[in-house]
């Protein structure tokens, strides 16, 4: 993640990762969710968090999930319904669920499938937030497979020479294992930058960049502008990455159109043909390495692969090269030890929820 949006180290309030994870699964609990579910939700957010991807940690997710359970827009003790299957691919009804807890699930079957057959495809619907899509990718990875999570719903991103917003920033992740390198794990929305960006952006009083919002009339902002005054709009107006035709945004734009067609279409969502929108939809895949050949021969060339492009010449002011994964690995080793850095504001929100749920807070020292 830039820096442009990590919190100033002497602002930021480190809480170790076993006091996070336990603080969140008590909140989701208080919000009715069965211990089981809550653990699994806690980990997904704890994923996020301990990697760096803040996007989608706690940080910015877990209130909203709150509000919407709240709200009764998401269901805490939801039905997990398979509604259509092969032997190679599943459709899944998530019973109006937070997708932090169907998602692991429809991996886990495509996993399965992937064993018997080679492949594993499962589409998700009536779901709610995933979470990083990584994480799901890397539950394949961790099986000596390929993994493929995709992620549809909402809208913020504005068509190639659109004034309006027609899909959600659409992550799709990937993740593939190698051996003594780090697993390449790539993971990021079709948007110029990631929705939630804008939150911390706004959080940390921050601008935006050029080219990563559009102006009210659809034209691309290259002039940047305050956070605070895009996230206070309701009405997101993404740029797909690319930002500009001339850069190439038509290529952002129709892979956030694909990701629609692989979660929303493939899955056969209420809402997605013609965008009244009420709930997410996901795509799911693991490709069985041992299906095309020897996976420690994979996992081998995959090291000469990773290694060789981590080993590239680097730029000047740059020390090295990186590949999708690594930082996020780097990062992990590091809030493992240091714990996870959190805005002050996130702290207080936890004290807050803490008190309205009568749980005890204990994220830092009284």
């Amino acid at each position: 993640m830039l820096e442009h949006f990590k919190v100033p180290s002497d602002i930021a309030v480190k809480v170790p990762v076993d006091r996070l994870r336990a603080a969140t699964e008590a909140v989701f609990m208080k919000c009715g969710v069965a211990e089981e579910e809550a653990k699994l939700g806690a980990d997904v957010l704890m994923f996020a968090d301990q990697h760096g991807i803040d996007t989608h940690g706690v940080s910015n997710m877990l209130r909203s999930y709150v509000a919407n359970y709240n709200a009764g827009a998401l269901n805490p003790d939801p039905v997990f319904s398979i509604i259509k299957e092969t032997p190679s691919t599943a459709v899944i009804d998530g019973g109006g669920g937070l997708g932090l807890m169907t998602a692991p699930k429809a991996m886990d079957i495509a996993i399965d499938k992937a064993r018997a057959t080679g492949a594993g495809i499962v589409t998700i619907k009536n779901s709610g937030h995933l979470g990083a899509a990584g994480y799901h990718a890397m539950m394949a990875a961790e099986q000596d497979m390929i993994g493929w999570c995709m992620t549809a719903g909402g809208n913020s991103m504005i068509p190639t020479f659109g004034a309006e917003p027609k899909l959600g920033t659409n992550p799709i992740a990937f993740a593939a294992p190698a051996d003594k390198e780090p697993a390449f794990m790539f993971d990021a929305a079709m948007t110029s930058i990631a929705g939630n960006k804008i939150g911390l952006a706004s959080r940390l009083d921050r601008p935006l960049g050029a080219g990563w919002v559009a102006n009210e009339d659809g034209s691309p902002n290259m002039d940047g502008g305050a956070a605070a005054n895009f996230a206070a709009n309701s009405l997101r107006m993404q740029l797909p990455v690319g930002s500009t035709r001339e850069l190439g945004s038509h290529k952002g734009y129709s892979l956030g159109v694909m990701v629609d067609i692989l979660c929303g279409q493939l899955s056969f969502a209420p809402g997605f043909a013609t965008q009244a929108l009420k709930r997410r939809a996901h795509f799911v895949a693991a490709y069985s390495i041992d299906a095309f050949g020897d996976v420690a021969e994979f996992k081998s060339n995959m090291d000469g692969m990773l290694k060789g492009l981590r080993e590239t010449k680097p730029m000047p002011g740059h020390d090295q090269v990186w590949y999708a994964g690594l930082p996020e690995h780097y990062e992990g080793i590091k809030r493992g030890e240091q714990g996870v850095p959190l805005h002050p504001e996130v702290v207080d929100w936890f004290r807050s929820i803490s008190a309205e749920f009568e749980i005890p807070f204990d994220l830092v020292e009284a």
